[in-house]
């Protein structure tokens, strides 16, 4: 395990507002021994429907997460990017990981109404305990005092 979990964090983002929250604060945490961050943009495909939106669209929601990420660190570390498309989310998250030889997930937690946190407990549980390297969440107390 390297000396410090942030020297090659893997970064899940959906979009845009997901990169900036977790941009913001990943910088927040000064760490000179950074050499890569991978950013993980995953096409959730849903078993037996067809997507309504199309490849071009979701490809293109991909590329603007990449280079907000590519922009924001344009003086720091060097940014990895991994597209993935997969029906599980969390699967293909921990895959990129393994694959990308990640340190540690870190992402910041998007605001949520009570239903969609009741939705997506599970997922979050799933990344917390099928992971063998450190998941961190950055704190929603600490994005507010930005």
């Amino acid at each position: 395990m390297p000396d410090t979990i942030f020297i090659r964090p893997l970064d899940p983002l959906a979009n845009v507002a997901d990169a900036e929250r977790t941009c913001e604060t990943l910088d927040q945490y000064p760490d000179s021994d950074v050499e890569q961050i991978t950013v993980v943009f995953v096409i959730e495909q849903l078993e037996g429907f067809i997507d309504p939106a199309s490849p071009e669209a979701l490809n293109q929601g991909a590329e603007e997460v990449f280079s907000y990420v590519k922009d924001y660190f344009s003086n720091g570390p060097d940014i990895n990017r991994a597209l993935r498309a997969g029906t599980d989310t969390v699967e293909e998250i921990v895959a990129a990981a393994d694959e990308r030889d990640a340190s540690a997930i870190t992402f910041s937690p998007r605001p949520k109404t009570r239903f969609q946190q009741i939705l997506t407990e599970n997922s979050s549980y799933r990344l917390l305990s099928e992971r063998h390297q450190p998941v961190v969440i950055f704190s929603k107390r600490q994005m507010e005092e930005k």
